[in-house]
């Protein structure tokens, strides 16, 4: 165990290639209290350099799952393992430099943008934080401002809107450069004017990494590699957009109802 964390360290500091990031649960069982599990024998695994997408009805545990592989929470048996590492093996550091969790809450600190881009990069340098500002679609609306880089945000970015505050997000983790994204419902709160520009900033992010990604808008994640349904907690199904078109009821159920949605909101 101790060499596998050793060989881990090594990972995290650029040593070892994109092959040694696969997720994988194993019979994970976990609940919010004594009384209720939201998982009881959870297995699945998310392949190292693919986008595996999770989707489900609200309170399926959806959420959840990117929260236990971002640390937040210890599973109560079973293990979540990357790269054939424990979670539980692995110390909060070593987890928070392998790991970028993006969520629908896009919090900024009442600071300059840049030094809120720095808190994922402390040494970054201006050029550099231009530069992932580009690839995630807000350097120009940045450049704009009175102050440019150097502009205050109010505390929560409320000096923002949505969409800024979710560009500014992704271009930070994106000069966090982690190996594994987790993406929490990021594009919740897009609305259609700056949803294809976020989706964009995503496609930026995700690129070569190994990605689980929770959605609500089933659009976002039809040309996933593998999309797991849940279902109360338990997996109903997996495959792509097509197969499960074909094959999940519940699957095809959320595909027209999402239809339907985008026809009336057009």
């Amino acid at each position: 165990k101790i060499e596998k964390i050793l060989e881990f360290d090594d990972f995290v500091y650029g040593n070892k290639t994109s092959s040694d990031v696969g997720i994988e649960f194993k019979n994970v069982s976990f609940g919010y209290n004594k009384d209720s599990k939201l998982f009881d024998g959870l297995s699945f695994k998310a392949e190292e350099g693919r986008m595996t997408a999770i989707v489900g009805y609200s309170g399926s545990g959806k959420s959840t799952i990117t929260k236990l592989i971002a640390g937040f929470w210890n599973v109560d048996s079973g293990s979540i393992q990357i790269g054939g590492v424990d979670l539980n093996s692995m110390p909060l550091k070593q987890n928070m430099e392998l790991v970028t969790y993006v969520s629908q809450e896009n919090f900024l600190f009442q600071k300059s943008i840049a030094d809120n881009m720095r808190l994922a990069k402390p040494e970054a340098d201006l050029k550099e934080i231009e530069e992932v500002c580009k690839r995630a679609s807000c350097h120009d609306f940045i450049a704009s401002l009175p102050e440019g880089y150097n502009t205050m945000v109010q505390e929560a970015g409320g000096s923002l809107s949505g969409g800024e505050r979710q560009r500014i997000t992704i271009a930070r983790a994106l000069l966090k450069n982690s190996p594994v994204i987790l993406l929490d419902e990021a594009t919740a709160y897009s609305d259609p004017d700056n949803e294809a520009v976020i989706q964009k900033s995503i496609n930026a992010l995700v690129k070569d990494k190994t990605v689980i990604m929770v959605a609500h808008r089933l659009s976002t994640i039809m040309n996933a590699d593998k999309i797991i349904v849940l279902n109360h907690g338990s997996i109903a199904a997996e495959g792509t957009h097509k197969e499960l078109l074909e094959g999940c009821g519940i699957y095809k159920k959320m595909w027209q109802s999402h239809i339907k949605v985008r026809q009336e909101a057009q």
